[in-house]
C-alpha cells in the first residue's frame, strides 16, 4: 500500500471538457451544453488545470457541429478567467490533425493555440520518435506555452522483451532530457488503459531519478479495463506529481476515473487532490442537465477488458462506435477488435495513440470487410513505410511490401518533414479562389481538414467558412412515430411501404450467423431483375453473385452500407459505358474511402446522388441500361 509520512498534494487536470467530451462522443458536444459546467468548475471547485482542446475536440467542431474551434477556445479562455491553466493535446508531426504538418503548418498552429487560450501543450509521438519530439517540441517552446512532452505507453497485445517496458520507457526519457529542447514536464501517457501497475510504477521510479526535483512528472490513463485508478496508485508511488482526472457522466468507462474514486482511494496515504473533492457533485448536475439530451452508448460507458487485447484508446472508441453506428456497422466491432493483435505486430508495435490508433482501427477493418492485406489504408501503409518516423519493431516484410505495392510508394528512411507537402500555399490558393479572407486562422482550419486525395469541395475547413458545416450531434431519437395499421392477412403491402433495415439471425445446426436486411417496395425495376443493396454492411457484393438484369432494363446503384455514409465521388457521368465490378462512386465510412462498384454492365442514364450527400441503402446513386 502506498503512504507517505510527509503529505503531499496531487495535481490534477480536470478531463471532462476535452478527452471526456472525445471518449464518450467522439467530441461532438455543443460548447453551450457543457459551459455552465466548466465555469463552476473554476469559480467553486477551486480547480486550477483543465483541458479544453486538441485531439478531436479541435476537429468535432469544424467537422460536425458548425463551431469555430478556436472561438470555442476562445469562449472556455473568457467563461473561466485568466487563472486557470488550459491544456491541449497535440500529435507530434500531425499536431491537431491527423496528416503529418511541416515545420511552417506546426508553427502556425502553436500561434494560433497561444492566442486563443492555451497555456500548456502535451505533445506525444505515437511512434516515441524522440527526434520528433524534439523538432514538433520547439514551435511549443517558441510560442512561450509550457512544454509536457509524453512518452506513450501501451500493453502490446503479444510478448516482447524489447518494446514496451520500463526500461524502453526510461531510455526514451533520458534521450528526451539529453537533448537541447526545453522541457517543462513529463507525461506518461497510456490512452487505452493497458499498460500494468508494475510498468507504470517501475517508469515512474526510473524517470522520477533522472529528472530535475522541481520538473513535474504526470500520468495520464484511460479506465477501459477499469484499471486506472491501480495504475494512477503505481504511478504516485513511483514518483508522479499529477495525474488527469474526469467526472460523471464523463468519466469512468473509455474516460479517466472520477475524481471521487481516485480520492477516495488515497484516504490514508498521505497523498490528496488539489481540489474541492465536494463540489464534483454540483458538476456533475451541471453536465447531466447540459448533456440530458445526447445519446449515451454503452460501449463508451461500460469497462471492456478486451481492450487489453486490443489496446484501443478511449479517445478513439467514442468517436469510431459512433461512427460505426452511423454506417450501419456495429454488428462488426468485435472481428475488428480480434484483428486487432494482428496489425500491431505486424506494423512495428507502435502506440495506439492517435493517429496511430486510427491507422490501426482502419486497417483492422479493412482486413475484416475486404479480406486480410487486400486493401492497405493508407495511413497505416505509409507507417510501415516509414513516412511517420522509425517503429519501434521492424514491421512486417511482407506487409511492407504489399504497402509499398499498393500505395506506389517506396520504404523511406529519411526525415519526415522531407516528405510533408507545402499544405500552406494549397490552402491559401483555395481560399483566395473562394473569395474567402486568407488570415491566419482560416488557412489553417483549411489545412487541418486536407487529407490525400480528398475533393477539395468537401474540406470542412472550407465548408464552415462558407456556412456550409456538417452538423451531426448524437442526440437521442425521438419517439418514433405511431405505426400504420398492419395489413390484412394476405393483403399486398402497396408501392408506398416506406424503406426499413432490420436484423436476423440464422441458425444451423452448431453455427449461428447474423445478418442485416433491407427492405424496400416491390418495384417493377426490382421484379425484372433490378439487384437491391447489399444485406452485408460494408462489403459489396461480388458483382458474380449479381442477379443478371435483363438486356436494356433500368438499374439503379446504391451504397453498400447499411447506413449513412457521405458520397465523396462520382466516377462517371452520364452516357459513360461501365463494365460489371467498375468502381462508379466513392463513399466515406470510418474516416476512409470505399469504392461502390457495379454490378451489372451497362451505360449511364442518370445521377440522382450528389458530391457530399449523405446517402444509404435507400437512396440510389447514378441509374444505368443494363447491356446483354
Amino acid at each position: 500500500m502506498i503512504h507517505t509520512e510527509k503529505p503531499k498534494k496531487i495535481r490534477v487536470m480536470l478531463t471532462p471538457f476535452r478527452d471526456g467530451l472525445q471518449s464518450s462522443f467522439g467530441g461532438k458536444v455543443r460548447l453551450e451544453d457543457y459551459l455552465p459546467a466548466m465555469q463552476y468548475a473554476a469559480e467553486a471547485a477551486g480547480v486550477r488545470h483543465m483541458e479544453f482542446g486538441g485531439g478531436a475536440r479541435y476537429q468535432a467542431p469544424f467537422f460536425y457541429l458548425g463551431e469555430d474551434p478556436f472561438e470555442t477556445m476562445k469562449k472556455m479562455r473568457e467563461a473561466i478567467g485568466s487563472d486557470v491553466d488550459l491544456q491541449i493535446l497535440t500529435r507530434s508531426l500531425s499536431g491537431v490533425t491527423l496528416q503529418a504538418q511541416n515545420r511552417e503548418s506546426l508553427n502556425l498552429q502553436a500561434k494560433l493555440m497561444k492566442a486563443h487560450g492555451t497555456t500548456w501543450d502535451r505533445n506525444f509521438d505515437y511512434m516515441n520518435d524522440v527526434d520528433l519530439l524534439v523538432k514538433t517540441g520547439r514551435p511549443i517552446v517558441d510560442v512561450g506555452m509550457h512544454h509536457q512532452t509524453a512518452i506513450a505507453l501501451m500493453g502490446l497485445p503479444f510478448h516482447s522483451d524489447k518494446v514496451h517496458t520500463p526500461e524502453f520507457y526510461i531510455t526514451i526519457g533520458k534521450r528526451l532530457l539529453e537533448s537541447d529542447i526545453r522541457i517543462d514536464s513529463i507525461c506518461l501517457k497510456d490512452a487505452s488503459g493497458t499498460t500494468d501497475p508494475k510498468t507504470f510504477y517501475e517508469t515512474a521510479r526510473g524517470l522520477r531519478k533522472m529528472m530535475p526535483p522541481e520538473m513535474p512528472l504526470w500520468a495520464h490513463t484511460h479506465d477501459t479495463a477499469s484499471m486506472a485508478v491501480s495504475q494512477y496508485m503505481a504511478a504516485i508511488e513511483g514518483g508522479a506529481d499529477g495525474i488527469d482526472l474526469s467526472v460523471r457522466p464523463l468519466a469512468s468507462g473509455t474516460v479517466q476515473p472520477d475524481v471521487r474514486s481516485m480520492a477516495h482511494a488515497l484516504k490514508g496515504t498521505g497523498f490528496s487532490l488539489d481540489l474541492d473533492v465536494s463540489k464534483m457533485q454540483m458538476i456533475e448536475n451541471l453536465l447531466n442537465e447540459g448533456l440530458k439530451e445526447y445519446d449515451f452508448n454503452p460501449v463508451t460507458t461500460m469497462a471492456d477488458a478486451r481492450v487489453l487485447g486490443f489496446p484501443m484508446p478511449g479517445g478513439a472508441i467514442g468517436p469510431n462506435v459512433h461512427m460505426m453506428v452511423k454506417a450501419g456497422l456495429l454488428d462488426k466491432y468485435s472481428d475488428i477488435l480480434a484483428e486487432f493483435p494482428v496489425v500491431v505486430e505486424a506494423g512495428g508495435a507502435w502506440t495506439s495513440v492517435t493517429p496511430g490508433s486510427q491507422q490501426y482501427w482502419l486497417q483492422a477493418f479493412n482486413n475484416v470487410l475486404y479480406g486480410r492485406w487486400e486493401k492497405i489504408e493508407n495511413g497505416y501503409g505509409r507507417a510501415v513505410l516509414g513516412y511517420f518516423g522509425k517503429t519501434p519493431l521492424p514491421p512486417d516484410p511482407e506487409v511492407v511490401k504489399i504497402a509499398s505495392e499498393q500505395l506506389n510508394l517506396p520504404p523511406f528512411k529519411g526525415d519526415p518533414f522531407e516528405a510533408v507537402p507545402d499544405t500552406l500555399s494549397e490552402a491559401g490558393k483555395a481560399l483566395k479562389e473562394a473569395g474567402l479572407p486568407e488570415t491566419d486562422k482560416n488557412i489553417f482550419l483549411v489545412v487541418s481538414a486536407m487529407v490525400p486525395g480528398k475533393n477539395p469541395e468537401l474540406n470542412e475547413g472550407m465548408r464552415l467558412l462558407k456556412g456550409k458545416g456538417r452538423i451531426d450531434v448524437p442526440l437521442k431519437k425521438k419517439a418514433a412515430q405511431q405505426a400504420e395499421p398492419a395489413p390484412a392477412p394476405g393483403a399486398v403491402a402497396t408501392s408506398e411501404m416506406t424503406p426499413f433495415t432490420t436484423k436476423c439471425t440464422v441458425v444451423e445446426g452448431e453455427n449461428t450467423r447474423y445478418f442485416t436486411v433491407t427492405v424496400e417496395r416491390l418495384t417493377e425495376e426490382s421484379a425484372q431483375g433490378e439487384s437491391p443493396p447489399a444485406s452485408n454492411p460494408g462489403a459489396a457484393a461480388p458483382a458474380a453473385q449479381a442477379k443478371k438484369a435483363p438486356t436494356g432494363k433500368e438499374v439503379r446503384v446504391f451504397s453498400t452500407f447499411t447506413g449513412s455514409v457521405e458520397l465523396v465521388d462520382i466516377k462517371v457521368k452520364v452516357g459513360d459505358e461501365v463494365g460489371e465490378g467498375q468502381t462508379v462512386a466513392v463513399v466515406e465510412a470510418m474516416k476512409a474511402t470505399h469504392d461502390i462498384k457495379t454490378p451489372h454492365s451497362g451505360t449511364v442514364v442518370s445521377i440522382q446522388a450528389r458530391v457530399g450527400d449523405e446517402i444509404d441503402p435507400t437512396k440510389p446513386i447514378l441509374t444505368l441500361t443494363t447491356k446483354g
